[in-house]
């Protein structure tokens, strides 16, 4: 019988913004986009690191990174986090994976001042 491996990965909330670039996906018009992510890693800087990795793969161009920390950190801070991002955050853990769970296109000038 195998005893099963304990990972010590943790899902991080993230918020990146994005830039243009061509062939990024972003909608026509568009200045840019802010991505909420959840992704696994050991620690923060490693769920930041896998994630910009994974986001230039997918010729975007990542400009910021914010960190809001594991589904514990957020319950303590009294975030509201419904089923559904409780499922990706879930399956963000079991696949050791990178998810995108929402894209907010930015147009015009809103991208300076989001975020």
């Amino acid at each position: 019988m195998e005893k099963k491996k304990i990972s010590r990965q943790q899902v991080y909330t993230l918020v990146v913004q994005i830039g243009r670039k061509e062939g990024d996906g972003l909608p026509k018009g568009a200045t840019g986009a802010a991505l909420m992510i959840f992704a696994s890693g050991i620690d923060e800087a490693e769920a930041v690191r896998e994630t910009v990795a994974i986001l230039k793969q997918a010729d975007t161009a990542p400009l910021d990174v914010t960190g809001y920390g594991t589904l514990a950190e957020r319950e303590a801070e009294g975030h509201e986090i419904d089923d559904e991002e409780r499922a990706l955050m879930q399956r963000a853990l079991e696949e050791n994976s990178v998810i995108v769970a929402h894209m907010t296109p930015f147009f015009g000038d809103e991208q300076s001042t989001v975020l």
